[in-house]
Parts: C-alpha cells; sequence; structure tokens
C-alpha cells in the first residue's frame, strides 16, 4: 500500500473548503506508486487525485511539477490537470504534508505493453518535450551521471549479496559513462520516468501521461533511453526489437533525432539502466522489507545494463530513420 501518511474524513472536508470542486462523497488510498501518498477523491461534480508528498519530494521543487503540467495541458498534450485552490495557489498543506489535488485521468496502464503501446507512449513522449520548449521554470536532473558514483558508493559494500562478482563491471561502467557521457546534446524539460504505470490507455488510445515528479531539465534523447529500457524488454530481460522500432516511429513522427542522438543513444541506454538499477539497488539494501515504499529486484536492470553494453548501434534498437 502506497498511502505513507493516512488522512481523516474531517481533516479532508476541512482541506476541500479551500478548493471550488464540490462536496466530498468519498475517497480511498490508491495502491499504486513509490513515492507519495495518492487518494482517489470523489466529490459531488467530478473525481480527482489528492496528492500528499512525503520526504523524497522536496517542496521546493513542486511549483516546477505542477506549473509544467499546467503548461503541457495548456500545449494540448495529454495530461491532468493541477487543480488550483480559491486563493489561486496550486499547492496545500494536510496532515503536515504538502499537497495537490489534480485531474482524475481515465484509462489503465498497460500490463503487458505491446508495440502499438509503444508507438503510442513515442509519439506522446515527442510531444511532451515540444511542447516543454518554452516552458520558463527550470530543473537540473538530480540523478544524472555525476550522481551514479555516489549512488553506488553508498551500496556498493554489499552489492555482492545481490549477485557475485558484480562490483567490478559496475565500477567498469560508471569509468566509461562518465568518461563518455555526452553534453552538448539537445536538451530540455524530460519526464525522467516515463514507466508503464506512468502511461493510461482507453483501449490502444493513449489517455494521458501522469507522475511527472522526476521530470527536470536533461537531454531529450536520455528520455527516449529511459523508454527504451521501461517498455522494449520482456519479462526474461529479452529486448524486443517490434517494440523498439515502434517507440523510434512514434517519437520520430513528431520530432526527428539528429545523428549525434543517433549516434549517443547505445550510450545513453546503458546509463539509463544503470541509473535505474542504481536506486533499485540502493532501496533492495537498505529498505526493509516490512516498510511501505515498494522495492524492485535491481537484477532486472542488470540484466538491462548487460544487454546494452554489447550494442554497437541505434539500428540494433530497431530504429529504421524517416520513411
Amino acid at each position: 500500500m502506497a498511502v505513507y501518511t493516512d488522512i481523516s474524513e474531517a481533516e479532508l472536508i476541512a482541506f476541500l473548503k479551500q478548493y471550488d470542486i464540490g462536496t466530498l462523497l468519498s475517497y480511498k488510498g490508491i495502491a499504486e506508486g513509490v513515492e507519495n501518498s495518492n487518494f482517489l477523491m470523489t466529490t459531488d461534480r467530478n473525481s480527482f487525485i489528492l496528492t500528499l508528498y512525503e520526504k523524497r519530494v522536496d517542496r521546493c521543487d513542486l511549483p516546477f511539477f505542477l506549473g509544467l503540467m499546467e503548461h503541457l495541458a495548456d500545449k494540448s498534450v495529454k495530461c491532468p490537470l493541477p487543480i488550483r485552490r480559491k486563493d489561486g495557489e496550486a499547492i496545500g498543506q494536510l496532515a503536515g504534508r504538502p499537497a495537490a489535488i489534480i485531474e482524475f485521468l481515465e484509462g489503465m496502464w498497460p500490463r503487458n505493453p505491446q508495440a502499438s503501446h509503444c508507438r503510442e507512449v513515442g509519439r506522446a513522449l515527442a510531444q511532451m518535450h515540444s511542447a516543454s520548449q518554452d516552458f520558463q521554470l527550470e530543473r537540473a536532473n538530480a540523478l544524472s551521471v555525476g550522481a551514479w558514483r555516489p549512488l553506488w558508493e553508498m551500496s556498493s559494500a554489499r552489492a555482492e549479496e545481490v549477485e557475485r562478482g558484480m562490483a567490478a563491471e559496475i565500477e567498469n561502467d560508471l569509468v566509461e559513462l562518465e568518461e563518455g557521457w555526452p553534453v552538448d546534446l539537445p536538451a530540455g524539460v524530460i519526464h525522467a520516468d516515463l514507466f508503464p504505470d506512468n502511461v493510461f490507455f482507453l483501449s490502444d488510445r493513449l489517455s494521458g501521461l501522469i507522475d511527472f515528479y522526476f521530470a527536470c531539465n536533461d537531454l531529450l534523447a536520455y528520455d527516449v533511453a529511459i523508454c527504451l529500457n521501461a517498455w522494449c524488454f520482456e519479462k526474461d530481460g529479452s529486448f524486443n526489437i517490434t517494440k523498439g522500432m515502434a517507440l523510434f516511429d512514434g517519437y520520430i513522427s513528431v520530432r526527428p533525432l539528429d545523428d549525434a542522438e543517433l549516434e549517443a543513444m547505445p550510450l545513453l541506454a546503458r546509463g539509463a539502466a544503470l541509473r535505474f538499477f542504481l536506486t533499485r539497488l540502493y532501496d533492495w539494501l537498505t529498505v526493509s522489507n516490512d516498510a511501505k515504499v515498494v522495492k524492485k529486484n535491481p537484477v532486472e536492470y542488470l540484466k538491462y545494463l548487460r544487454f546494452h553494453r554489447r550494442i554497437g548501434n541505434v539500428g540494433e534498437y530497431g530504429y529504421r530513420g524517416v520513411e
């Protein structure tokens, strides 16, 4: 259950007096999600998502996250719109936590993504990248290449508990990624966490992107690389080139990738795999089994990392260029 801070009905009713969204009919905690406390809330006017931001989210970042969602929605990118209070503020306080209310988005995330889903995700990601080019706020990526070695150092002493012999290969990855990481590729606002559970569909039609709480400024192609990892591997760890082809086809139908981005893609994909491996490894080793934080096995991303080491060019991911 991903509700870390519970709330009473009386607290919620008092909180809702700051909004013009109707009278509370019901609310319940949402079991999915790992960073914040989320509730599905229904009033006599509509349904909404209430989020209480926990310790992993810096309150100072909330204007960026919520402002980005408003900006994207205004540019017709499919994402939920934050609801502002009567005084015009988007952020409130509930149960000692910063809190916000956003529109409820219809749809379900795909438990078994198909190539058609990947194509839609690629297209939506490129639309987000294009629409956010004139977004005025900026937020550095706290989990980019400069953060990976400190993350590793917090876990390296116990890494062999997960898999014997792993430490040497991770050290080698870090050196190669730190030395080779590109700095002059097209950059802008990226989602940075566009996993299947952050994309809703109605049948095969994408209904919206959610959970922008890792969004930041970084290389646009790095966001594509994150999606390659999140969407194009099967449960047995094999890469599905048909899904990769669909993801790229969808993306470049909106925003073509330049030659430098294409050349860097294997390294970016390797870096993306390492980033998620390291955060999962840290949680796996440090979070107790009875904690409310959902722990994910880091070995999944270790397999992806090993796959990317063998890739020589972007065509091996399914990229086939602009037709």
